[in-house]
């Protein structure tokens, strides 16, 4: 049911308190489930007047990350079920086609949504729709620091398919007015007025003979060296803005007008983010924190998150600085990330030596094998759902050139709300695959500080992944990672639990409530695995389980078997219990394992 009805039919203060009503329900939901509050908040406005203008049945709404999109969800039809937000079962946090016919695409991950609006207007003039539907893309500042951007918008400004842009600009100024004089100007780009005389200066420009065109193309390149937009029109598409997009009047003016152009148009819009929240508003230095949020205090704004064990992250980024204390040669970079990926404090310290390089994964990965080259350490941060933007560079740029870049995974495995954009269960599967790459993995926060200084030596390439929040094991053993071997926790009978990374814990979690008394193996390396450990378990245990998050597909139990399968081992059986070929959805992290029966009373069940 959609509570608001048709939006295109309701009066400027109508909108005005529907957006109003919006921003206090995310508010009041966010603040009880967690997610992502100050984007959203800043894209409301923009979003009620979208919806003011043009139905999102018949013109593609697409939302870049598509993390800003709550109140494209509000009003549209599921005010009723917001309240299962990021919920298991619940409504997604990201737009999702399955749940509404309202959301155009599924997206997560940032920078797609000018690719997506031009191949939708491809369609489009296909089927000779043009003059019914126009798609429409919404993309944060922050997502313009990244190449397919400029690719897309180099083809749609080419080929000039019907799409309006939408740039919401809430951070930095991309174009930055200069002066009085560009201030006015700004102020009436939007007008029907400035459009069409802009349309008719250029069909002037283009009448006039060649030999008298020169002072008058002169005069027009300083007009735009005085407005913004200057990039955007250079790559062919129309420029309106900077325009106030909290303005829901304007706003309203301006899409009506863009509607009516049949070309690709900008329209740049600035915003606050958290807009509403004064909490989050005010946040200065801290706007990352609210950007995406766990449980917190409406009035004051804290956290209500309860404390648990130290997080690998944080474990990560105290190892980092160490190391980098220890050694000038040890640099690094993340990708937008600082306070996610726990580089924020070794850039603190060593500015110089630590980069944020915004959302450029490509870069990021390529950028650092110039250092490896030239005798630095660098340590590459990224989400393991992220690094997969970086796959090409990552063959290409760091393991054809065999240069030592270790590749730090963060978020590994199950990550819970954020759902099927954001688990990070690949990477083993598309590690394994590369030449001249070694593959391994802490299993506690003991061996997460001995495998960082092992990936610090290692001359070549070298990645290692950890969980979101704390290791599930809390051994304090700190023997030393050594090339191609495992380390034997436990000596039991008959059958063999075989844990990888997090999954060491999971396994031991799992012999507690068993009957029988399994060997434990902590693997550590999966590329090169520890060949004669494996052949001589192989003698005398018949049963092995694997435990480990990530896919089946190319993980560690294929490797295992790869082996096996080599040394013509036949009399042993393999179980492994990592994740089947499917997409994993969003929801707490224990309610999501235990939809996979993957919770350790589970997998007890399963062993005999």
């Amino acid at each position: 049911m959609h509570k608001f009805g048709d939006l295109k039919t309701k009066s400027i203060e109508e909108l005005e308190a529907i957006a109003s009503q919006v921003r206090q329900k995310i508010l009041d939901t966010v603040s009880v489930n967690g997610g992502h509050l100050s984007s959203t908040l800043g894209a409301t406005d923009i979003i009620v007047a979208m919806h003011a203008v043009f139905d999102a049945k018949e013109n593609p709404f697409i939302f870049d990350v598509s993390h800003q999109a709550y109140a494209h969800k509000l009003v549209t039809n599921r005010w009723d079920d917001f309240e299962t937000l990021r919920q298991f079962g619940g409504l997604s946090g990201y737009t999702k086609p399955k749940e509404s016919d309202c959301d155009y695409y599924m997206a997560g991950h940032s920078s797609t949504s000018i690719s997506l609006a031009t191949g939708a207007a491809k369609a489009i003039a296909l089927k000779g729709e043009e003059d019914t539907r126009v798609p429409l893309a919404v993309i944060g500042d922050g997502s313009m620091s990244a190449g397919m951007v400029y690719e897309a918008m180099n083809e749609l400004g080419d080929r000039k398919y019907p799409a309006i842009i939408i740039l919401n600009d809430n951070e930095m100024s991309i174009a930055s007015p200069i002066g009085a004089l560009s201030r006015i100007l700004s102020q009436k780009m939007a007008s029907p007025f400035y459009q069409k005389f802009k349309a008719k200066t250029k069909e002037m420009l283009e009448a006039l003979p060649e030999g008298a065109t020169y002072l008058a193309r002169r005069f027009e390149e300083s007009f735009h060296l005085i407005t913004p937009g200057i990039l955007f029109e250079e790559l062919g598409l129309e420029y309106i803005g900077p325009i106030d997009g909290h303005n829901i009047e304007s706003m309203v003016e301006t899409l009506k007008i863009a509607k009516q152009m049949n070309r690709p148009v900008i329209i740049h819009t600035q915003t606050t983010k958290g807009k509403g929240y004064e909490v989050a508003e005010g946040a200065g230095s801290d706007k990352e924190h609210w950007h995406g949020v766990g449980v917190f205090d409406v009035e004051t704004g804290l956290s209500k998150k309860k404390k648990s064990a130290k997080a690998s992250t944080a474990v990560f980024a105290e190892t980092l600085v160490a190391l980098a204390d220890e050694d000038e040669k040890v640099v690094g970079v993340t990708a937008a990330m600082p306070s996610g990926t726990g580089m924020a404090s070794a850039m603190a310290k060593y500015p110089k030596r630590f980069w944020d390089v915004a959302i450029a994964e490509q870069h990021a990965v390529t950028s650092m094998g110039p250092l490896a080259k030239e005798g630095f350490k660098p340590f590459c941060t990224l989400y393991s759902t992220f690094l997969q933007r970086g796959y090409d560079q990552l063959i290409h740029d760091i393991c054809l050139m065999n240069l030592g870049v270790a590749f730090a995974i963060d978020r590994a495995g199950i990550v819970g709300e954020d759902g099927e954009t954001h688990q990070g269960v690949f990477d083993i599967s598309y590690l394994r695959a590369i030449p001249n790459m070694t593959i391994f993995a802490p299993s506690s926060n003991a061996s997460m500080v001995e495998a960082m200084k092992f990936a610090k030596d290692f001359p070549t390439p070298c990645a290692f992944r950890y969980p979101r929040g704390a290791f599930i094991s809390q051994d304090e053993d700190t023997t030393p990672f050594t090339l191609g071997k495992s380390k034997l926790l436990k000596e039991g009978e008959k059958i063999l639990f075989i844990g990888y990374g997090n999954g060491v814990g999971r396994a031991e979690e799992v012999a507690e409530l068993i009957e029988e008394n399994p060997t434990i193996l902590d693997l550590r390396f999966v590329k090169p695995l520890d060949r004669e450990m494996l052949l001589d378990l192989a003698k005398t245990h018949k049963k092995w389980y694997i435990f480990s998050d990530s896919v089946k597909m190319g993980g560690v139990g294929s490797a295992i078997l790869e082996i096996l399968s080599e040394e013509k081992v036949k009399d042993v059986e393999v179980v492994t219990f990592e994740y089947e070929d499917n997409f994993i959805t969003h929801g707490n992290t224990k309610l999501v394992e235990e939809s996979l029966g993957l919770l350790p009373e589970q997998l007890a069940t399963k062993i005999n």
